[in-house]
């Protein structure tokens, strides 16, 4: 049987968050400020805030698939009743978002996949996309040096060479069940038959009316004939797509690869200024690697490594607070967040300089080092703010937070955690003739000049400089968390350089907190990144007298709109000590955007 939870997929933002208490319940309202939790009153701090009914975590006896999309997210658990594991519910999962979450959903894109099979062994595959053979670390410069503002971020030299169907096929050849096929047919039907747009659809849309009216090929999918944006309740049917993902299923990777596919893609980049070469697509592979292992208060973590960032800034803060009574602080007190920030001044701090283990060697071990931590956590200030400008300076990338992830657990409790982009919204804005989906803009993760600031303010590392076939590098964590060497968190999120403290959110929420999934994803968060020196809080986070604590001693707030879209697992309990008796998966999606779902099975 499917059990599914949709009724927050239209949810809005209202007045009022609805907060969660330590046993149980999501209550609303200023009577609902958890004693034990020391949470947050909403109505005391900041004047936009947001409404969630009260929502159980989704619960499925064989297993769960959690998705910014709710029909990505059937057809996973489509594809595990018809016989199909994790493995093939990923895959199928993957390929229906690109087509029915077409701005971050893709195969022109790339991304990261962590999974841990039945017997407890646990892989990365890295199928982030490469610079073309052609690309030069001054590409996106002009003969004075000076970087020329938009060159990586929209059009034909914004493109990497894609990993998705590399990566999707190499998971589904090694570990699945069922046929291409079989796992490409869902997909493949969303494209060709059309699906209704519904409200959180087409408003996802409209974010890029303009560009669609730029790109013909685009105009034709995503406009009216007479130019006017789709609406909710039109049908959109992407034949193009349908098409392309055929040939996929029929012939594999190699059409996309060394076939029609990449012989459109080259044809276009070329006519168009691009760098993309029939080679790049010949020599591009996916690559399976060791994920990066942490723990924290008994569990094993295992999260991304380098070419991302992610993994290792999660890792360092969780080792950093497990040295403090997180629970004990209460949460999101004043000196809960107070840990919480300078844990995270110190490890996005301590990641700069990473980038593709191909090119650089990384320092992730002596960063994660017990003696290292111990020290690091021992100059950790905790009754003022500390000072960012005392640490090295910031040489992370501007990574965008356009990006998606989803969750997947079976029966056999086979977990994979996948987060796959094509950075930007609709990536470069460019479809390549036909084929009927849009290429990425990932070349813009890379430093377009390093040791200078980018139009954001972030100066770029040398270790993270453009070169031919590197990989940029990334915050994309997708993280499977175990105990007693079984399965018991599936998590990751979009989000940029926040996607590490939005992870952390929902970690510290169940493990430190007591709560259920879909609370700790329903919690207001907090983000520091070292610099800019300010502390993110989304509305409802902190209340007013917390907040004037932290600014007393010395913190810059910030308050700011809803980030990211965690979607999530948890295994045989509904919340840490919770009763196992029932079993199962339980299930939680972010209700800050419209349109996901988690669907048991």
């Amino acid at each position: 049987m499917v059990r599914k939870n949709t009724s927050g997929r239209f949810a809005k933002l209202f007045s009022l968050l609805c907060l969660v208490s330590g046993t149980g319940g999501v209550l609303s309202g200023s009577a609902a400020v958890a004693a034990e939790h020391g949470a947050p009153d909403p109505l005391a701090f900041g004047q936009k805030t947001f409404n969630f009914s009260p929502l159980a975590p989704a619960w499925g006896k064989a297993g769960m698939v959690v998705s910014a999309q709710h029909l990505a997210s059937e057809v996973g658990a489509r594809i595990l009743r018809d016989g199909g594991n994790a493995a093939d519910a990923a895959v199928a999962v993957g390929y229906a978002l690109a087509v029915v979450f077409p701005a971050a959903g893709n195969i022109g894109g790339g991304g990261f996949m962590t999974l841990r099979l039945p017997d407890g062994k646990a892989f990365f595959v890295n199928f982030r996309e490469h610079a073309p053979q052609a690309a030069t670390e001054t590409m996106f410069q002009d003969d004075k040096g000076n970087v020329i503002p938009g060159l990586s971020i929209k059009g034909w030299k914004a493109v990497g060479v894609p990993g998705t169907v590399a990566g999707f096929e190499l998971v589904r050849s090694r570990w699945g069940k069922l046929s291409r096929q079989k796992d490409l047919a869902p997909a493949i039907e969303l494209a060709r038959v059309g699906f209704v747009l519904e409200e959180g659809d087409a408003e996802l849309l409209h974010t890029s009316t303009e560009m669609f009216r730029r790109d013909p090929e685009a105009r034709k999918i995503f406009l009216r004939p007479d130019g006017a944006p789709l609406e909710a309740g039109d049908r959109l049917v992407q034949t193009d797509l349908a098409q392309t993902l055929s040939l996929i299923s029929r012939q594999g990777p190699g059409a996309f690869y060394d076939g029609s596919i990449s012989d459109e893609i080259v044809r276009a980049s070329d006519a168009n200024g691009g760098l993309l070469q029939k080679d790049d697509f010949k020599k591009y592979r996916a690559k399976v690697m060791a994920p990066l292992t942490c723990s924290y208060r008994g569990y094993l973590i295992d999260t991304a490594p380098p070419p991302s960032a992610g993994g290792i800034a999660l890792c360092e803060t969780l080792d950093l607070l497990s040295g403090y009574d997180m629970k004990a602080l209460g949460l999101h007190t004043t000196a809960a967040v107070q840990h919480e920030v300078e844990a995270l001044r110190r490890a996005y701090a301590d990641r700069q300089g990473l980038g593709d283990p191909a090119f650089v060697k990384n320092p992730t071990k002596e960063l994660l080092n017990e003696q290292y931590i111990s020290k690091a956590r021992s100059a950790l200030p905790t009754d003022h703010a500390g000072n960012s400008d005392s640490l090295k300076a910031d040489d992370f990338t501007h990574e965008k937070h356009e990006t998606t992830h989803y969750s997947v657990i079976d029966k056999n409790g086979f977990a994979i955690s996948t987060t796959f982009t094509l950075n930007g919204w609709f990536g470069a804005g460019v479809i390549a003739g036909n084929t009927g989906f849009f290429l990425n803009d990932e070349m813009d993760d890379f430093a377009t000049k390093p040791g200078t600031p980018n139009m954001f303010g972030v100066v770029g590392s040398q270790a993270n400089a453009v070169a031919p076939g590197k990989t940029p590098l990334s915050s994309m964590t997708p993280t499977i968390i175990s105990r007693d060497s079984k399965p018991f968190m599936v998590i990751g999120s979009p989000g940029g350089s926040r996607i590490p403290t939005i992870v952390l959110s929902v970690v510290l929420g169940v493990v430190d907190y007591g709560l259920d999934i879909q609370q700790a994803i329903d919690l207001p968060r907090i983000h520091h990144q070292w610099k800019p020196d300010v502390v993110e809080v989304e509305y409802g986070a902190l209340t007013k007298p917390v907040a004037d604590e932290l600014t007393s001693e010395g913190y810059k707030i910030l308050q700011h709109a809803p980030w990211g879209s965690p979607e999530g697992i948890l295994v045989g309990v509904p919340r840490v000590g919770g009763d196992a008796a029932k079993g199962g998966y339980y299930g939680g999606y972010d209700r800050r955007h419209s349109g996901g779902a988690a669907v048991g099975e």
